[in-house]
């Protein structure tokens, strides 16, 4: 039995339970399933032995879909990280993590489409050995989201981005962040420096998409901290606070 053949199996269980009961909504979780390994075939990462894709995918539901699924979603959650686990190890892809699955809503969706963001979180560990930077500028991007809709061609979700000039508060200086990214850490190269030797030379990235600007961590040593908890992603709101090493950055919209 093929991958999404057993996953239909899993899958017409809850319909005839539970999901049955709830699902009025167009978007079926099956071909959830066949997107995300689309998604997942088509942003690959080339590495020095191995072929690396996203282990990190967002869902984006209408809100009348997100309602739906509501109540089911940890089983959902589950069932389609096992399917894309499988269907990497059929397809010979190399995952750094067990794949992540996160619903939103997002009211620009209509009833029965749905967006997919995927993105390779965490530098694969052959690469820091061969001394190859923290992450590979070819990993995906949660900026980046592909609208599936019933009748209409898939078609990347058009950004809504807030122009306001982000800052950067580091060891007492403000810094503008300029463009789309901005890098955080040790090394002279970066657009925020750093003197904390616990700090990674290339330690974070901060990303601006769609949805506003994003922390990522790059693979660092120490890992990277928001508000408090340990994350490697996280999207940021005006007065988080953002900790690597042992220093705190600040994060600002003006």
């Amino acid at each position: 039995m093929s991958v999404l053949r057993n996953l239909e199996a899993k899958l017409g269980g809850l319909v005839e339970g539970a999901f049955g009961r709830a699902f009025k909504t167009n978007v079926q979780p099956v071909e959830l399933a066949h997107k995300l390994a689309k998604e997942m075939e088509e942003n690959q990462m080339v590495s020095v032995s191995r072929v690396y894709v996203p282990n990190h995918y967002r869902i984006f539901l209408s809100p009348g879909d997100r309602e739906q699924f509501s109540s089911y979603e940890p089983a959902l959650r589950k069932e389609l990280s096992d399917y894309l686990l499988e269907h990497a190890r059929q397809e010979r892809l190399a995952l750094t993590s067990r794949p992540q699955i996160e619903f939103h809503t997002d009211d620009r969706l209509e009833l029965g489409e749905f967006g997919i963001q995927a993105q390779l979180l965490g530098a694969p560990e052959e690469e820091e050995q061969a001394g190859v930077p923290e992450a590979a500028p070819s990993a995906g991007d949660f900026g980046h989201t592909m609208v599936y809709s019933p009748d209409r061609e898939a078609r990347p979700l058009e950004p809504e981005l807030d122009r306001r000039q982000a800052l950067l508060v580091a060891e007492g200086r403000r810094h503008a962040l300029r463009g789309d990214r901005a890098l955080v850490g040790r090394s002279r190269e970066c657009d925020v420096v750093v003197s904390d030797p616990n700090v990674s030379r290339r330690h974070i990235e901060l990303r601006r998409g769609e949805r506003g600007w994003a922390a990522v961590d790059l693979g660092s040593t120490n890992g990277m901290k928001v508000n408090g908890r340990r994350v490697n992603h996280a999207e940021l709101q005006p007065g988080d606070r953002i900790t690597i090493g042992v220093t705190e950055l600040a994060f600002e919209l003006d």
